[in-house]
């Protein structure tokens, strides 16, 4: 897999092909994420919109270089303003649609309060701590410990202890119980929110949370009966539901709706 070199260490990532001259799609991953975890979901949504797609590990994750030094609460934070901005501008990549999932959708939130962007696709993103974020990553830490979530990790990561400690380390840190990036943000690039009713990681209430962030166009998407994964539960109705919004969004001021 092709590596660049950034100023925090090397980055792996792939690009697929689509139309050039549209704005492509970046994929933001979550925290135990990286560019193996997203399975062939990149290609079915980059077929489905036509664009060229950039997937990418962030530090410490997948094949990227190991991140430096421990994780701290702001690190959304740090990789939406200080890392992710120089690994575009590195790519060449300008105005992206960025696709974000759990961390990544936070990220994603981020970065377009303060770059442009054509629009945000955030999938289980995080606002702020919630205590369903304790009980999500609880039972993840028992599942890693008894084994079947560590082998699950270790297919796909170079160093899978390290990207699960420092995951769920810093999100039951009690510095993480008053987290949260609402102050933060001044999005006004079109965002496609979408989380399953069952989602494990949080409740509802970050996309109302997203709503009051926003300032454009605003849709959400709740799948019924799915996780925090919906690009991997429900791969057919995201794909479509992104690429009919991408198609639509710029036709104006749309009201909140809720997709089923």
């Amino acid at each position: 897999m092709p590596v660049v070199d950034t100023q925090s260490g090397p980055v792996e990532h792939v690009f697929l092909d689509g139309d050039p001259l549209l704005p492509p799609l970046v994929f933001l991953h979550g925290g135990l994420g990286c560019v193996a975890s997203w399975g062939r979901f990149p290609a079915r949504l980059a077929a489905a919109t036509g664009r060229r797609a950039l997937v990418y590990s962030r530090h410490g994750s997948g094949g990227s270089g190991p991140a430096r030094g421990p994780r701290t609460p702001r690190y959304m934070h740090e990789h939406a303003h200080e890392v992710l901005p120089e690994l575009l501008d590195l790519l060449g990549v300008r105005s992206p649609v960025l696709v974000g999932h759990s961390d990544g959708g936070s990220i994603a939130l981020l970065y377009a309060s303060a770059r442009p962007v054509e629009a945000v696709v955030a999938m289980g993103p995080h606002m702020y701590f919630e205590d369903q974020n304790r009980l999500g990553i609880e039972a993840a830490r028992a599942s890693y410990e008894a084994g079947p979530l560590a082998r699950k990790l270790a297919l796909v990561h170079d160093d899978p202890r390290s990207v699960f400690e420092s995951w769920s380390g810093v999100w039951l840190s009690p510095e993480f119980r008053d987290w949260s990036i609402e102050d933060d943000l001044d999005v006004t690039a079109p965002v496609l929110m979408i989380q399953g009713d069952r989602d494990e990681y949080g409740t509802l209430d970050q996309l109302d949370a997203v709503e009051r962030s926003v300032s454009g166009v605003v849709r959400r998407l709740v799948p019924e009966g799915c996780d925090h994964y919906p690009h991997l539960v429900c791969p057919d109705l995201v794909a479509d539901t992104t690429r009919s919004f991408l198609a639509e969004y710029g036709l104006g001021a749309r009201p909140v709706e809720t997709l089923s």
